[in-house]
């Protein structure tokens, strides 16, 4: 710095002594310029060029509880610490919109200027820190850095979730939207088993994916097999004892993972957010993108997609992931393709085996009558039930599959299935459903018309007035619908004992209590003569 103001006094100094300088010392060319000028007025900063007069301004505890309250809004924060400041000093001071009470705001004095204040919460705070604070705490796992799994062989983990299509199918006159299960291989990007629910997926969901990803015959192939481990969340469908049972006869390790931790199962995440992107958006119905405030024609709109063509287009953008996809942890290889080469023998389990353990027992010996098998209250009958009437059975049977059961003996030999005996016909199932529609219309409108009455209009300020509500009456039309109201359920109030009886015929044989007083009584004068 002696050198650099050596040879200004000269008048030899140029930018590119300037430069040099900078980089020598790691700083920029205008914090050279400003040095030299502060050595200029002080000739005691020469030997420390850039040392702070002072402590440096740094971001305490009550100032992030206070950068919490805005929500990560740094200018906001420094301008309420200065309301503050001058508020103490007994100066007029317009009050901060919005602000946190005042006892929440600590006292800085000085309040250091906009810059360093901005300056200081950029060091002090992480960018982790600073997205929660500005978008919630799980804006904040997008900073973070997690560790990678190895790459270990096919089969060895799975991982199972259900994601909610973003879109509108029609479920047999219904819009719904459909949830997909599936699993998936870690270390391959294989889908080895999807399943379908048109409503809240259940355990029956979960059995029905499993089922597809252990097979290997057929449509389900070729991936597949009995994996040795298979990572979940703490789902209640996940966790059931069926579920869990089924993994357990499978001899499969369950990682039941933590709450809240997605990352833990990022394979999976991941094939969510790809057919979130890639499938559901370019299907009609979909409803993440705003829909058009007005139609021109109502015949240019697409009708949402069936249940049955949903589904057709979820296993065929299924089998495109595993044939045609090529992610870049494959090194632009298929998923099928990294499975075949994988030479990790595989364990399957046959079809009749994989059928018994998919259902549930319902735990009870009971026995066949004429009338069939009875079962929650209702009977089910099945051709091969002939001749067989007082032999003792088992059932199983699928979750929440009410309408079909499957029999055995007491040994676990599968004997047959049985149908619901007196199952309605489609027409009384779509006049059930009318009626539940109605039904449900209903209610909705008088629970409509009940917020309609509890929620009050206001008319909006923007001046300091007294608030005013809309909908006002005259006392006139008060008075007048109020009369109307008391005078028209006169006839709902009436009893039937306020209107005498007609008499009874002269042929009838009636009692001294309901006679008249003036009719003559039998054996008196009047009728003897």
């Amino acid at each position: 710095m002696r050198r650099l103001l050596q040879l200004r006094a000269q008048g030899r100094l140029s930018r590119a002594h300037v430069r040099l300088a900078g980089e020598c010392l790691g700083v920029s060319e205008r914090t050279v310029w400003r040095w030299l000028a502060q050595a200029e007025t002080d000739p005691g900063v020469v030997a420390r060029p850039g040392a702070r007069s002072g402590e440096r301004f740094e971001i305490t505890t009550p100032v992030r509880v206070l950068l919490a309250y805005w929500r990560g809004n740094a200018s906001a924060v420094h301008r309420q610490l200065a309301a503050r400041v001058r508020a103490e000093a007994g100066e007029p001071a317009t009050a901060v919109p919005g602000g946190a009470p005042a006892d929440a705001v600590p006292l800085l004095d000085p309040v250091p200027s906009l810059s360093t204040f901005l300056r200081a919460v950029r060091r002090d705070l992480t960018a982790g820190e600073r997205a929660a604070l500005a978008h919630g705490p799980e804006a904040a796992r997008a900073r973070d850095v997690f560790g990678k799994r190895p790459r270990l062989w096919r089969n060895h983990t799975w991982e199972a979730d259900h994601v909610q299509a973003p879109l509108l199918v029609d479920a047999d006159g219904d819009l719904v939207r459909p949830w997909v299960t599936w699993f998936i291989d870690t270390t391959t990007k294989t889908i080895t088993g999807t399943a379908v629910t048109p409503g809240h997926p259940s355990r029956a969901s979960i059995l029905a994916a499993l089922r597809a990803a252990v097979l290997r015959s057929g449509a389900y192939g070729p991936a597949g097999g009995v994996p040795e481990r298979v990572r979940i969340d703490r789902g209640k469908d996940f966790l059931s004892k069926t579920v869990l049972g089924m993994f357990g006869a499978l001899g499969a390790d369950v990682d039941d993972l933590p709450a809240y931790s997605p990352h833990l199962k990022g394979t999976v995440e991941s094939l969510n957010r790809a057919a979130d992107r890639m499938l559901f958006a370019a299907l009609p119905g979909y409803t993440v993108t705003p829909a058009p405030r007005r139609v021109k024609n109502p015949s240019d709109s697409t009708p949402p997609l069936t249940f049955t063509e949903f589904t057709t287009e979820v296993l065929a953008w299924t089998r495109w992931w595993n044939t045609e996809h090529r992610p870049s942890a494959l090194a632009g290889r298929t998923p099928i393709e990294v499975w075949q080469s994988d030479p990790t023998p595989l364990s399957d389990l046959p079809e009749a085996d994989l059928w018994g353990l998919m259902l549930e027992d319902d735990g009870r010996v009971r026995k066949l009558t004429s009338h069939g098998v009875r079962w929650r209250g209702r009977d089910y009958i099945g051709g091969w039930m002939a001749g067989q009437a007082g032999r003792n059975v088992r059932i199983r049977h699928m979750p929440h599959h009410d309408h079909e059961i499957e029999v055995c003996d007491p040994a676990g030999h599968h004997l047959g299935t049985a149908h619901l005996a007196d199952a309605a016909t489609p027409e009384q199932l779509d006049a059930l459903r009318r009626a539940r529609t109605a039904r449900a219309r209903r209610l909705r409108e008088e629970a409509k018309k009940a917020e309609a009455l509890r929620r009050q209009r206001y008319a909006p300020a923007t001046t300091p007035t007294a608030p005013q509500r809309l909908g006002a009456v005259t006392a006139a039309e008060a008075e007048l619908e109020l009369d109307a109201a008391a005078h028209s359920d006169l006839a709902a109030l009436a009893l039937p004992g306020l209107i005498a009886p007609a008499p009874p015929p002269e042929d009838w044989n009636t009692p001294a209590s309901l006679r008249p007083a003036d009719e003559p009584r039998p054996g008196t004068a009047e009728e003897t003569r």
